[in-house]
């Protein structure tokens, strides 16, 4: 409900995104993020209705790593939050026009005031996968250590890792950070799905996904094709109701 609604020409009202939440919950989605409320006053109300129904899936919202980002994630009263931070330089030079110093300590003290007022931690990378491994692996030990962190999120931002690399950038990701790991990958050359198993056969225990693969350029990893592969060719079960994925992706 958040990074699918960057897809362009997709908008969803505060009742479209109850809608989509309730029928997640249906399905026995874990975890919802459903949405970004410094975005609209639409999003955050969208947000605290969501939370406020209890539907069973974890309500989560995404934030820029920033003290007031997160402050209205508080507000909505979401369990946790997914915070995100440009990390390849390129990106945080020429995009953010940041000082990399100011992207480190405005992490530090975000993430750990998120901690602070009982909000679980996900920390988000973007670029992650275009930045120089060893540089952002100290980067993220960093604000492990001076902030907070209960999980990292491997981001393939432009979609840019094949099959053959993703046991690569996740097995040197785990020999650097003791946290939960969880896998964000777009669908560009269709590899999303693919990645997404990959990752997870390496040991990444929370996969990122969308309806239908929608979100932004090409595409999040799509949820049903990714539950199916798991299910027909690996024998695994996560526990998603899969007569229902039809009337969801509707």
């Amino acid at each position: 409900l958040r990074d699918g609604e960057q897809q362009t020409g997709i908008i969803l009202n505060k009742d479209d995104k109850i809608r989509i939440a309730e029928a997640l919950a249906e399905a026995g989605v874990h975890r919802i993020e459903a949405g970004m409320p410094v975005v609209s006053p639409s999003d955050n109300e969208a947000i605290k209705e969501i939370v406020k129904r209890n539907l069973g899936p974890q309500i989560f919202s995404f934030a820029r790593c920033m003290k007031e980002d997160v402050q209205r994630a508080i507000d909505t009263g979401v369990k946790g939050v997914v915070m995100e931070i440009p990390s390849s330089q390129h990106m945080v030079e020429l995009a953010y026009r940041w000082p990399m110093e100011k992207a480190i300590e405005t992490s530090i003290e975000a993430t750990k005031f998120a901690h602070d007022n009982g909000l679980e931690v996900v920390f988000f990378p973007i670029d992650f996968s275009r930045a120089e491994l060893t540089w952002v692996l100290d980067m993220i030990t960093r604000v492990a250590k001076e902030g907070h962190m209960d999980a990292l999120a491997l981001v393939d931002t432009f979609g840019v890792v094949s099959p053959h690399a993703m046991q690569y950038f996740v097995r040197a990701v785990k020999s650097r950070i003791d946290k939960r790991l969880e896998a964000h990958f777009h669908q560009d050359f269709g590899m999303g799905v693919a990645n997404t198993i990959m990752a997870l056969a390496e040991g990444v225990e929370v996969m990122h996904t969308t309806v239908l693969g929608i979100g932004e350029r090409a595409g999040n990893t799509p949820m049903e094709e990714t539950v199916m592969a798991l299910k027909t060719l690996y024998g695994v079960d996560i526990g998603i109701d899969t007569t229902k994925l039809t009337p969801l992706a509707r």
